[in-house]
């Protein structure tokens, strides 16, 4: 369907590749355009309540985006490139069902932009991260301004922009950048056991956990919480909720449904 995203589906996970080993998966626009229509595609597809993002090959999750690409453009060429990276992260990031991020290799500039868009991450013990644009003469322009400060604070997502230092999986770890870091045969391995746990429970629930997490974190406590509650309260329409509650009273597994 694409020449370099690939799409595979196994049970109801999604896997999406970035599939430009040779170029370390670098975006450019063939590829991020490529990859607005994947997500398009998965978000249409109702049976598919877990995405897994990962890189072809074991060099890069996505080393940056293409510079080669980028080298020539204008003021308004790459106004348009930062427009078109932001909105398909930010797709990623408001997709209904949770999406976890297969490190391995390097997760550079777009890279960890893309990494950091999507709700988990797992690291290799050989991922590196870093934004390192400023030692190219630009700032980061897939938001990293913006979500690196989010998660892991302010001062030291200066520090990693102003200086454009990489660090390992163990550092990202310790920062609160990455989940769990894991050896790299394990890599799948583990993404695939988180997904089928988060698969194990009630769909509706987890999905409607992850807006309001989302829209919580941008605005006040009273503002958070208030949505909370409306999630809170929907859940009781649901099958999920009386099979899930009567499960648990009556000591048996719960057969959840979307519903």
């Amino acid at each position: 369907m694409w020449e370099n995203v690939k799409l595979e589906k196994e049970d109801n996970i999604a896997i999406l590749t970035i599939d430009r080993p040779k170029a370390l998966n670098a975006l450019n626009t063939k590829t991020l355009l490529e990859l607005k229509e994947a997500i398009d595609f998965i978000s249409r597809d109702k049976n598919i309540y877990v995405l897994i993002i990962k890189g072809g090959g074991d060099k890069a999750f996505v080393a940056g985006a293409d510079i080669a690409e980028m080298k020539d453009m204008n003021s308004i060429d790459a106004r348009n490139f930062a427009f078109l990276g932001q909105e398909i992260f930010r797709k990623i990031e408001l997709l209904e069902i949770p999406v976890i991020a297969a490190v391995q290799g390097y997760a550079l500039g777009g890279g960890c932009e893309l990494a950091m868009a999507c709700d988990i991450r797992i690291a290799s013990t050989k991922a590196k991260f870093g934004q390192p644009e400023v030692g190219l003469g630009i700032t980061p322009g897939f938001a990293g301004t913006q979500r690196l400060p989010r998660l892991i604070g302010v001062a030291k997502a200066k520090e990693l922009i102003f200086t454009g230092e990489m660090i390992t999986a163990e550092e990202a770890l310790r920062l609160g950048l990455v989940n769990k870091v894991v050896e790299p045969e394990r890599l799948m391995e583990e993404a695939m056991e988180m997904a089928k746990k988060i698969i194990s429970k009630g769909q509706i629930a987890v999905r409607l956990a992850k807006s309001a997490i989302n829209r919580g974190i941008e605005t006040d406590i009273e503002t958070g919480t208030a949505y909370e509650s409306e999630v809170f309260s929907i859940c009781f329409s649901t099958h999920d909720q009386k099979e899930g509650m009567s499960a648990f009273l009556e000591k048996r597994t719960p057969d959840f449904k979307i519903k």
